[in-house]
């Protein structure tokens, strides 16, 4: 009998690392490839499974997490239920809030099972940053402590706002992710979402393995679980947050849990008097005192006039779809380095010359992309309406295929306004077609891109009443848009390609 060598320590570690990326489900449509390796991103109730996949569309890592029922009965009870849910999750979008991609149920003869995708946070959660931290013997930069705090009260202001809010209900550092570029992500933002939906005892996953963590008890309000979900138990949770990154942790001086007193003196010891009360205004045992997410992006300790280069950077960002993509890099080449932009006149001093050479086109790129992905949000003009959970903007082949049905459903017509249009027209060389992208802004700040080859005996109307037809646009906005296009084709005529906005 012979004995097979043994591999050595590299070698072995190639083959576990190749065995983890092997491929071992992939999703219905082909997008998602499920791997061995398994990942931790939060507690998330009932989930049995949380693997590393692949999105091959996009080419990033993600989360394919798996909800398996005991019984296809009980599937069955709360099968509406769930897709409600999901399909109002997969509209929830916000920079600083884990992005939940896709969901698709599976129905067999021995299980019955939800999968649904998340993102991927790679960085690691705020209670490993905050570990580091300590170990290092460093504090915490107050600067970085209010930027990360703006960040989460902008996501929890985004969900409270929403029609119906959505309350989180397990928001500790843990379930907070901090990206390598500062950025910072709300994860599990489907848990008390979860909870509602699930039915106790229907699933393999634990539901409420957020309450077995003793060492995080201490992140849910007095009141959590005795009374209806309320904005102000995800304040009391951000509160504690909010301390722990300012001191790094909370002692709990040997006892299993943090206790009141511990709270009390982690919040004393602060030298802040700013951040103190701004900490124990979280952290109020009666919940009406507490403020809302909102009123504490206006606290005094975070607030502050926003500059005019943040204010343009997202005005740029919002209209970036007018503008060409490298504009920032064409704009800072045709500028004179040495041209003046702008000069303050003093009284009894030289005037104080603004030249293009101080502004590094570098760091303008890098500052543009930080406010994009989220890093710095605009909190000073707060809509005074509360805003319904976004809609798709359009529906993939996948997801047209997904809601077929015997019987045509009625679709929700678009009662949003139109504010602004602007259309690009592209004749092809080789055709007759002519390329149409059209981009609506609506009222409601969302913007939708509409494409499509026309043909020159197609018309404008037929156009229009076909994206009317798919609650697109609404009925109000039709001759408007109709208008619109006819003139932009008009003067397409005779031209390689036109841009018209209005």
């Amino acid at each position: 009998m012979s004995v097979p060598e043994r591999n050595s320590g590299s070698e072995e570690k190639e083959e576990e690392s190749e065995d983890e990326s092997e491929i071992v489900e992939e999703s219905p449509c082909g997008r998602w490839q499920k791997r061995k390796e398994q990942v931790s991103q939060g507690n998330v109730p009932g989930v049995e499974s949380a693997s590393l996949a692949m999105d091959t569309e996009e080419g990033v890592e993600v989360v394919w997490n798996e909800v398996l029922f005991q019984d296809k009965k009980v599937f069955k009870t709360v099968e509406d239920k769930m897709k409600e849910m999901f399909e109002n999750l997969m509209q929830v979008d916000h920079p600083n809030i884990v992005k939940f991609h896709k969901y698709w149920l599976d129905i067999r003869d021995n299980h019955a099972r939800v999968v649904f995708i998340t993102e991927y946070m790679s960085s690691g959660s705020l209670k490993q940053f905050l570990k580091k931290t300590k170990k290092n013997h460093k504090t915490m930069n107050v600067k970085a402590w209010k930027r990360w705090c703006t960040q989460i009260l902008s996501a929890l202001s985004y969900l409270h706002s929403c029609d119906p809010p959505i309350i989180h209900g397990n928001l500790t550092c843990d379930t907070i992710f901090i990206q390598h570029n500062g950025l910072i992500k709300i994860g599990s933002v489907w848990h008390r979402l979860f909870v509602n939906v699930f039915p106790e005892g229907g699933v393999h996953g634990k539901l409420h393995q957020h309450r077995d963590d003793k060492r995080n008890l201490h992140f849910f309000s007095p009141e959590y679980g005795s009374c209806e979900d309320d904005y102000a138990i995800d304040i009391f949770s951000f509160g504690i947050c909010a301390l722990e990154m300012a001191v790094l942790e909370i002692q709990a001086n040997g006892d299993s849990v943090v206790s009141k007193e511990a709270i009390s003196n982690a919040g004393q010891s602060l030298e802040d008097p700013l951040m103190r009360e701004f900490t124990q205004m979280c952290v109020r045992h009666n919940p009406r005192l507490r403020p809302t997410a909102h009123d504490l992006l206006f606290h005094r300790v975070l607030f502050e006039v926003h500059s005019l280069k943040l204010l343009a950077a997202h005005c740029l960002i919002n209209n970036q779809y007018m503008l060409p993509e490298n504009c920032v890099e064409e704009k800072t080449k045709s500028y004179d380095p040495n041209g003046v932009m702008a000069e303050i006149i003093l009284k009894d001093h030289p005037r104080v010359q603004l030249k293009y050479s101080h502004v590094s086109p570098l760091e303008l790129d890098k500052f543009l992309e930080d406010v994009k992905n989220g890093i710095y949000p605009l909190m000073n003009f707060a809509s005074a309406r509360p805003h319904p959970v976004p809609r798709a903007l359009s529906m993939s082949q996948e997801q047209v295929e997904t809601v077929k049905t015997p019987t045509p459903e009625p679709q929700e017509a678009e009662t949003r306004k139109v504010v602004q249009m602007h259309c690009n027209l592209e004749s092809n060389e080789e055709t007759t077609k002519t390329h149409l992208t059209l981009f609506l802004k609506l009222d409601d700040k969302l913007h939708r891109q509409l494409s499509c080859d026309i043909m020159p005996n197609d018309s404008s109307r037929d156009l229009v009443n076909e994206l009317i037809h798919h609650s697109f646009i609404s009925e109000e906005d039709g001759d408007k848009i109709v208008a619109f296009l006819e003139d932009a084709l008009n003067r397409h005529r005779g031209s390689a390609s036109a841009i018209t906005t209005i």
